[in-house]
């Protein structure tokens, strides 16, 4: 990816990559909700992944608080009113993306600090829909997110491949908001806790 362009649409390389994560994504039966990060190259990765599942009408929602991390170019959002244009033909609830959603300030701004509150935010929104959801975000979020770091160094910022899938799930009866259980497999329960030096830095 070149970071200095605008919010980046998918390369051939990365459409392609989508349409094998649609034909080996197992469970798209049982897909109640997808959720996407408002940048163009997720909004378009969840439309090709996942476009049949929003056929037989699995609501799609864009929630900023799943952006990506940094606030380089690449990773900075559109207007919503050019987003809105793009979606026309698409049935994507932007009703949760605000208009001061790409300024990488304040609340969204590129911080860790900040970042980790949003990703609670999201956590919290989650927990509640309790829905079978996809969640179509960005390598160096989704270890926030999930607060997973596993393989984080693998490469720059994050351990998660292009339209890599993995699950986790709530644990009952746990309220302290961090509560993801990894279920990728049988031997992968535990998830493992953030590098000392990933506070120290942005993740890009």
């Amino acid at each position: 990816m070149n970071h200095s362009m605008d919010d980046p649409a998918l390369t051939p390389h990365g459409e392609n990559q989508c349409a094998d994560l649609r034909a080996r994504f197992p469970h798209h039966s049982s897909i109640t909700l997808l959720v996407t990060s408002p940048l163009r190259r997720t909004l378009q990765t969840t439309l090709l992944a996942f476009g049949a599942d929003m056929d037989r009408g699995v609501k799609c929602i864009a929630l900023p608080e799943i952006q990506e991390t940094s606030d380089l170019p690449c990773d900075t959002g559109s207007h919503l009113d050019i987003i809105k244009k793009r979606l026309e033909q698409h049935s994507v609830d932007l009703s949760h993306v605000p208009m001061d959603w790409n300024s990488k300030k304040g609340k969204w701004s590129p911080d860790p600090k900040a970042i980790d509150a949003r990703c609670l935010d999201a956590r919290k929104w989650l927990k509640a829909k309790n829905e079978d959801a996809v969640v179509v975000s960005h390598g160096g979020l989704m270890h926030y997110l999930t607060e997973d770091w596993s393989d984080s160094s693998k490469c720059y910022g994050t351990g998660w491949e292009n339209c890599e899938f993995r699950s986790y799930q709530f644990v009952e009866g746990d309220t302290s908001m961090h509560p993801w259980r990894r279920q990728s497999s049988p031997s992968d329960d535990a998830k493992e806790p953030r590098p000392h030096c990933q506070r120290k830095r942005k993740l890009k």
